[in-house]
């Protein structure tokens, strides 16, 4: 079993060392990540799985994302989806987030969203990305390019969406 933390959310005390000392895929939360644990997680190659939802909801500082990912980090973000602390399914406004909050870059900010959560899960080799031999799960967004996905962050962009290779949603 490949473990995976919950690192740092609230107080400072030693996750993101600890995700590093294990070997673990992936440390989540980090607002409060030390220098030292992000300079260990850099080494070990764990996935900083970074929560802008709930950072904004819990009205905490953001997690260093642009400080981890000058550092070598390699980040993921997502919603945290739960009643508690981020009750929002928008990816678009995670992203958004991200890279108002952690100063991401769109690019970085679709990469985190797509190939480094495949990354965080260990299925990088199946999805995240568009290649010949993967799953072929995707989505075509209604805009003129991947900036206006993080910029206009309460419009839903569907066009269609792929599963598998295969057309589940067309909103042609």
């Amino acid at each position: 079993m490949i473990p995976k933390i919950h690192a740092d959310e609230i107080e400072p005390y030693g996750g993101a060392e600890l995700a590093a000392k294990v070997g673990a895929i992936s440390a989540e939360h980090l607002l409060k990540a030390s220098e030292t644990g992000m300079d260990k997680m850099a080494k070990a190659g764990t996935v900083a799985c970074l929560l802008p939802a709930t950072a904004l909801y819990l009205r905490e500082q953001a997690a260093e994302g642009r400080k981890m990912i000058d550092k070598g980090v390699p980040v993921e973000i997502s919603t945290d989806c739960n009643p508690g602390s981020s009750p929002t399914t928008s990816m678009p406004l995670v992203m958004n987030l991200a890279c108002i909050s952690m100063r991401l870059t769109p690019a970085e900010a679709l990469t985190a969203a797509t190939y480094n959560a495949a990354c965080a899960i260990g299925m990088e080799d199946q999805v995240g990305s568009l290649e010949v031999g993967k799953q072929g799960d995707f989505v075509l967004w209604d805009i003129e390019n991947y900036q206006k996905l993080q910029y206009l962050f309460g419009v839903n962009h569907v066009k269609n969406v792929w599963k598998k290779g295969k057309q589940v949603v067309g909103n042609d």
